[in-house]
């Protein structure tokens, strides 16, 4: 297990940022911490980079990320969401530096062609756009040749183009044996490249473990017809209960079945409203996440 985080609470005075959380990254996984701003997400990644101190038994490869900083910081990568690189300095030579500073072997120029910025290599850290800036951060990650890997919201103002080759990067660490450790707001993209989540709310963690789990395979079927449907009538028709995902959208809280779609279209055309669409699938992330967040804990 690379990292291990057991019952961890992290105080800033009276307030309780993170309190009493526990979850597992496996090796090679890529691990998504999910949550709202101030639910303790960055704090606990914090902990376990060992830029902050927390009370309980936190374990990153086997190591006390506060006691041992400095045997871990050899083996692991940081990405921070403000890149913390100085404005004028030049791609090719912050990555250079950062290389030499590691001693790990990483080569600067293979670096640059993998996140994309070999056109980029002479232009300074204030002249990048903000999605440039975001792949600068991952090379610098890079340069440790990382066994394990905190990348805080990788993706945010990068284009397409780079959000493909910042997911193949990740996707390829992993199945080298990285263990990645990803906080994001972008469920659709985490999902991408996740196998599994974690889900803060208010400091607690609501649920954890590898997403087809938290998911449970979980089937739903939605259907789209006329805004304002009566669906306390239709839920009786239906004999299971219906949510309004949005205007006209909704979603019956039951597995999909012959019959079960059979009861919807007959009661739609009863009442005289259109069936428009059909969706039938399994949960994805943001589902899940929802569910959770909706749900009493």
């Amino acid at each position: 297990m690379s990292v291990l985080v057991e019952n961890l609470t992290v105080r800033y005075g009276d307030l309780v940022a993170v309190d009493n959380v526990s979850f597992e990254a496996p090796t090679g996984s890529v691990t998504v911490i999910l949550g709202p701003n101030g639910a303790g997400k960055t704090s606990t990644i914090e902990v376990c980079e060992g830029f902050r101190t927390g009370q309980g038994h936190v374990r990153v490869l086997g190591l006390d990320p506060v006691k041992q900083h400095r045997e871990l910081t050899n083996r692991m990568g940081v990405m921070l969401q403000g890149g913390g690189v100085y404005p004028s300095a030049r791609v090719k030579d912050v990555i250079k530096h950062f290389c030499a500073l590691h001693g790990k072997g990483a080569n600067p120029t293979e670096l640059i062609q993998l996140v994309g910025l070999s056109a980029r290599s002479k232009s300074t850290w204030r002249r990048l756009s903000g999605g440039e800036q975001q792949r600068l951060s991952l090379a610098l990650a890079l340069a440790a040749k990382p066994e394990v890997i905190f990348l805080d919201e990788p993706t945010s103002g990068v284009d397409i183009d780079g959000r493909d080759v910042i997911r193949d990067i990740i996707l390829g660490l992993s199945q080298e044996g990285t263990t990645v450790l990803l906080a994001s707001h972008d469920m659709a993209e985490a999902e991408k490249v996740a196998t599994h989540a974690v889900f803060f709310k208010e400091g607690k963690i609501l649920a954890s473990g590898d997403i087809e789990s938290l998911a449970s395979a979980r089937k739903r079927l939605r259907f789209t017809s006329t805004p304002g449907l009566v669906t306390a009538e239709l839920a009786v028709a239906v004999k299971s209960p219906i949510t309004v995902i949005s205007e006209g959208l909704y979603e019956v809280a039951s597995e999909p079945t012959p019959q079960l779609m059979t009861r919807i279209s007959q009661w739609l055309s009863d009442n005289q409203h259109p069936l428009l669409g059909v969706d039938m699938g399994t949960e994805n992330l943001e589902e899940t996440y929802r569910r959770f967040t909706r749900s009493p804990q």
